[in-house]
């Protein structure tokens, strides 16, 4: 079982940043592919970034590409967002998520964090 806790999300105005964090805790948790989403209200959950565990593969939206920065540090256990230029269709909440390599869908999930860009 791993445990995902996000933090770092707030109100911005358009043109700003944010950086999200999530820190995993569970048995090798560190080993995990991990994962941001983002649901706005009345949308579909959709995939913002994606890492594996030695960050061989890094993927990011169409939407988000050249703005949005996925990063992790192993050692903290610990996976980022770096949200730059942030647009107000960028708001909505975030959340963190982990699989194994193996595992088609992502299994564990994070509470979420609200992220709302507006002037």
């Amino acid at each position: 079982q791993v445990h995902l806790v996000e933090s770092g999300g707030g109100s911005v105005q358009p043109g700003g940043s944010l950086s999200l964090s999530c820190v995993a805790s569970g048995p090798t948790s560190y080993s995990y592919y991990m994962g941001w989403f983002r649901q706005a209200p009345g949308k579909e959950r959709e995939l913002v970034a994606t890492i594996s565990w030695g960050r061989d593969i890094i993927r990011h939206a169409d939407s988000v590409k050249g703005r949005f920065t996925i990063s992790r540090d192993n050692a903290e256990n610990t996976v980022y967002l770096q949200m730059n230029s942030l647009k107000p269709e960028d708001t909505a909440v975030y959340y963190c998520a982990a699989k194994t390599a193996e595992a088609i869908a992502y299994e564990y999930w994070g509470q979420g964090t609200q992220v709302t860009v507006s002037s």
